[in-house]
């Protein structure tokens, strides 16, 4: 991985860009007028470009960049302001105040619904098990302007880590996260939902294991909440409650603490 500008750039997106790399610790090349492809030959390499609008993860030999969009997030927020009803919010029953582990963090999406519902007074925890990934979404939280600033609000109260979902449940006490989530299925989701089929080239598919379930259980206070597709067999192999809709792909199911 090596960290450059975009094309078209100037002396403060350079400092930008080699701070960044410096914090990821990988090396900084500047751009002199090569391509992305040029410098990716050269280093055999990833690449992160930083640009004035947006940061963009390459992937070597791919067009197509992984970049950070709240996807879904922007019109079931605007549903949930108007009065309607949310199939993950209906499955968490969050309220204000709550907190939440979002395991497969992806784009963020579940967990941008999830901090407007708790709010201020709540929090959301995003794991991310890919290093440049994480920063790109946690980046991409603080600085995307949706319009909506409540929207706006809830991205950045979002808190991103760079580990993996059993780890860091490993490391949390019994019974300290209202609600824990997962949703092994985020990058067909999102791949359907948005077209940014970058994501699937630096996105971690570790499978959902009876230890990290067991786990969870431990760590949740309330509820642990699995988006699956309707055909899946881990909904009964882990004991879930699932809500059924029709004419979805994808359910959600929960198993309730107390």
């Amino acid at each position: 991985m090596f960290v450059t500008t975009a094309g078209r750039t100037n002396q403060d997106m350079i400092n930008k860009a080699i701070d960044i790399a410096a914090n990821l610790e990988v090396p900084y090349l500047p751009r002199k007028k090569k391509s992305i492809n040029q410098l990716q030959e050269k280093t055999n390499s990833d690449c992160l470009v930083i640009g004035k609008e947006r940061f963009e993860l390459f992937e070597k030999g791919s067009p197509l960049p992984f970049f950070f969009h709240p996807n879904s997030a922007m019109f079931r927020i605007k549903r949930l302001l108007s009065g309607e009803h949310d199939p993950f919010a209906d499955a968490a029953q969050l309220s204000s105040g709550m907190t939440v582990l979002d395991c497969t963090m992806g784009l963020a999406s579940d967990a941008i619904v999830a901090s407007y519902l708790v709010g201020k007074e709540g929090h959301v925890t995003g794991i991310e098990g890919q290093k440049y990934l994480a920063y790109v979404v946690q980046e991409g939280l603080k600085d995307w302007d949706s319009g909506l600033p409540s929207m706006n609000e809830a991205m950045k109260r979002i808190t991103v880590i760079h580990t993996t979902a059993l780890d860091f449940l490993k490391n949390q006490p019994d019974e300290t996260i209202d609600c824990v989530y997962f949703d092994p299925m985020f990058e067909e989701t999102v791949l359907e939902s948005d077209g940014i089929k970058g994501l699937g080239q630096f996105a971690i598919h570790d499978d959902l294991t009876e230890e990290t379930i067991k786990e969870a259980l431990r760590v949740a206070k309330f509820r642990v909440i699995l988006k699956e597709h309707y055909k899946s067999q881990r909904f009964e192999k882990y004991s879930f409650q699932v809500n059924r809709r029709k004419t979805a792909k994808f359910h959600f199911g929960f198993i309730e603490k107390n």
